[in-house]
Parts: C-alpha cells; sequence; structure tokens
C-alpha cells in the first residue's frame, strides 16, 4: 500500500524573496527575512532565496532586481515576496519593478497589505476589511 499525500514530501510553489535594506542594522535584516521564510510556511511556498537591495540607485535597476529578474526566468517560479510594496523601491520604481515581476510571468506576495487611503465606513464607525489576495503573518496562526 502506498503511503497518503499527507504523508509524502511535497514542495510548494517556488518563491524568492525580495528585501530592500539601505542603512538597516544586520537584526533588522534577520526579522524581515524570517518574515518571509513564516510567510512561505504558513502558505505552503517553498522560498528558494531572498535578494537583498542595498543601493539607492536612481532606477529601478540594480544588481540585486536584476539578478531576481534572471531566476524568475527559470521555469515553475511562482513568484517573488516582499514584506511590503515599499521594499520594491520609491513608488515609480516599484511601479516599474512590479511590472517587470509580472511581465516575467510571475506572481508579486506581500507580507503586509497595501494600506488604503480612505478606510471603508459603515453606520457603526470605521470597519476593517482584509483584502483575499494577501495575508499579514502576525494575524496568521502562531
Amino acid at each position: 500500500m502506498e503511503p497518503l499525500t499527507e504523508h509524502r514530501l511535497v514542495s510548494g510553489p517556488v518563491v524568492y524573496g525580495f528585501l530592500r535594506l539601505v542603512k538597516v542594522p544586520a537584526a533588522r535584516q534577520a526579522a524581515l527575512t524570517a518574515s518571509l521564510a513564516e510567510y512561505c510556511r504558513i502558505h505552503e511556498l517553498q522560498l528558494s532565496g531572498v535578494f537583498t537591495d542595498r543601493d539607492v540607485s536612481p532606477g529601478p535597476d540594480s544588481a540585486a532586481f536584476t539578478g531576481l529578474l534572471d531566476v524568475l526566468a527559470l521555469p515553475d517560479i511562482y513568484g517573488v515576496i516582499a514584506p511590503a510594496i515599499s521594499h520594491l523601491g520609491p513608488k515609480t520604481i516599484a511601479a516599474e519593478r512590479e511590472r517587470r515581476i509580472e511581465a516575467a510571468g510571475s506572481r508579486l506576495l506581500l507580507v503586509r497589505r497595501p494600506r488604503t487611503a480612505h478606510p471603508p465606513i459603515s453606520r457603526g464607525g470605521p470597519v476593517r476589511r482584509r483584502s483575499p489576495g494577501t495575508t499579514r503573518v502576525l494575524d496568521s496562526e502562531s
């Protein structure tokens, strides 16, 4: 008799992490890397590596981002995970990087969902709603 699927070692979809860390202490880097790993564990993703951008260049090109795009060209890569959209850089750079990630056929996953400018209002006051596409690690099971 063959073992049940739940008892077999099965790899989840492959993702790569991306961090933008300019003048950040090693402890902060370790905490952010751990948050990516925890998100992947909870969502059954395989974190295959983390690219760290320490460059403050005015454009979207950096050694770390170029390396990320190179691995996204490999077969069977699901996407990129980042703590927040700000890790892709300032708004204009982040938008271009997000476009390039999607053009590579990959998804961008965020540990923290983007904040809305105006939260929804109901009769009883503000309502907190979750976006179905993202999950905060801190709100997940411990």
